[in-house]
């Protein structure tokens, strides 16, 4: 990796989290062995998915995949449609 080489890779994460402005971010290996990381963070617009992820791809080239979550209040908000989800698609036991 170019930026590993370089001596810039801290400070080109810094400055993409700078940006994002993350609730938190962790950086690991995975099972594989690559670099990774998980980045906590508010998406209040889908629209916004390519300000996410295109400074990794461009700095490094990197495969991004993103998981909406919830938190508990949200899932109490969404309990009605749960509900309407299982009496239309719900099969019998």
């Amino acid at each position: 990796m170019q930026t590993a080489k370089a001596g810039t890779m801290g400070s080109t994460i810094e400055g993409i989290l700078a940006d994002l402005k993350p609730e938190a971010s962790y950086f690991y290996s995975d099972d594989s062995g690559r670099r990774s990381g998980a980045i906590i963070f508010d998406l209040k617009d889908a629209s916004r998915i390519p300000a996410v992820a295109e400074p990794w791809f461009l700095a490094f080239n990197a495969r991004v995949s993103m998981r909406p979550i919830m938190e508990p209040q949200d899932l109490a908000k969404a309990g009605p449609s749960i509900g309407e989800a299982a009496k239309r698609y719900g099969k019998a036991d």
